[in-house]
């Protein structure tokens, strides 16, 4: 029976994912490294230090940094991006949140943030929905990142369920994996290809293709089985 949703945050309840991606790019170039589309969108849903390492791989300089410069260039990266955050109001939360949340308030489900990112407090906040969820993933006390399980397994306990209690709201593909991994119900938004390759088990090209009630039914019917 369903008891809660697990929510990953950039791409699935406002765009920031674009802020994030645009201040990675222009780290990269800083730093004489041209991404591809496809390696910048790799990007999507890892830590901060793990997208970081990703970079500097595509760009052949995995050693050529000590642990103190990474950091560096990590925080400046960040500090570009809490700049774009500052600008956001509860009109840049997805087309059909709004809608997703109040069905789920409607049925006392337990909601939760697995989010990689250590500003997920700061944009609940400036989108106005920060009451709305019982708790959010410290990223401080992860060890692991997508698509290790580690994040939803600890969302779904912050929520006191368990797996099959669960579904959970993806958008990208190490995410997807995470959720998986984690023996839960993965349910992913954008490239259906994608997504399904990564196991998904239900997949709309936008939020505003949610209905908690069509995922439900889904849910319920994998369940039984």
């Amino acid at each position: 029976m369903l008891k809660g949703l697990l929510f990953d945050l950039d791409g699935v309840l406002t765009n920031s994912a674009k802020f994030h991606l645009t201040a990675w790019n222009n780290l990269a170039k800083e730093l004489g490294i041209t991404l591809t589309d496809e390696q910048l969108n790799s990007l999507r849903g890892i830590s901060r230090m793990d997208s970081l390492e990703l970079i500097l791989k595509y760009g052949g300089q995995e050693d050529k940094y000590t642990e103190a410069e990474k950091e560096k260039f990590a925080a400046e990266k960040n500090a570009k991006f809490v700049e774009q955050v500052e600008t956001m109001t509860p009109k840049d939360i997805l087309p059909g949140i709004p809608e997703l949340l109040a069905d789920a308030k409607k049925q006392n489900l337990k909601m939760v943030i697995a989010s990689a990112s250590k500003n997920a407090p700061k944009i609940l906040t400036r989108l106005g929905i920060m009451d709305e969820f019982d708790g959010i993933v410290d990223p401080a006390t992860l060890h692991h990142g997508k698509p290790d399980p580690e994040i939803y397994e600890k969302a779904q306990a912050i929520a006191g369920l368990k797996a099959d209690e669960v579904i959970s709201f993806e958008d990208a593909a190490a995410g997807i994996e995470s959720i998986k991994a984690a023996g839960q119900f993965a349910v992913g938004i954008g490239d259906e290809k994608l997504l399904k390759s990564k196991g998904a088990d239900y997949v709309v090209l936008s939020t505003a293709d949610l209905k908690l009630s069509e995922i439900e039914k889904v849910f319920e019917e994998k369940n039984k089985n």
